[in-house]
């Protein structure tokens, strides 16, 4: 998603990347058995069905595409998402969960924890905006958090745009 230069993104991207963060977690939950599909829906972005616990989850999702060293800044989460998405996983009777997506510097990581959890651990203030970890300290705690499922893809780009 985002080039080993600092290149100008395209105006569309933040929007792409939204896109893309949606599809991917869609993929890994459907490769993993999950029922899932992507809604339109104030607060949350996608519902799925656990296969071996049976629980009913709206996800929301957030992604971020960071430039080479800066992969490591915290995510903002503003603390109205939480209660859209809290109120939308109520009308259609969902456990409320967040897939925390970043793209950087050779990888993309994919974090997907329950929505009480995120408040739990994230840093920040309770009723203001609230702030995912991102630098390896954090990811370690999170690697061995059994309320977190992760996964990591590792980015090659051999050659897309020639240096400028």
């Amino acid at each position: 998603m985002c080039s080993l230069m600092k290149l100008q993104k395209s105006p569309r991207h933040s929007k792409i990347t939204g896109d893309f963060a949606e599809g991917l977690v869609l993929y890994w939950l459907s490769k993993y058995g999950y029922e899932c599909a992507r809604i339109d829906h104030v607060g949350i972005d996608l519902i799925a069905r656990n296969p071996d616990s049976g629980e009913r989850m709206g996800i929301s999702v957030k992604s971020r595409c960071r430039y080479d060293g800066t992969e490591n800044w915290s995510i903002n989460l503003p603390a109205d998402g939480f209660a859209k998405a809290s109120e939308s996983c109520k009308t259609f009777d969902l456990i409320p969960y967040y897939a925390i997506v970043v793209d950087g510097a050779g990888s993309i990581r994919c974090f997907l924890l329950p929505m009480d959890h995120l408040v739990a651990i994230a840093t920040g203030t309770p009723d203001g905006v609230r702030y995912w970890q991102m630098n390896d300290k954090f990811r370690k705690t999170y690697a061995i958090d059994p309320l977190i499922k992760s996964f990591e893809l590792k980015t090659i780009t051999n050659s897309w745009r020639d240096s400028q």
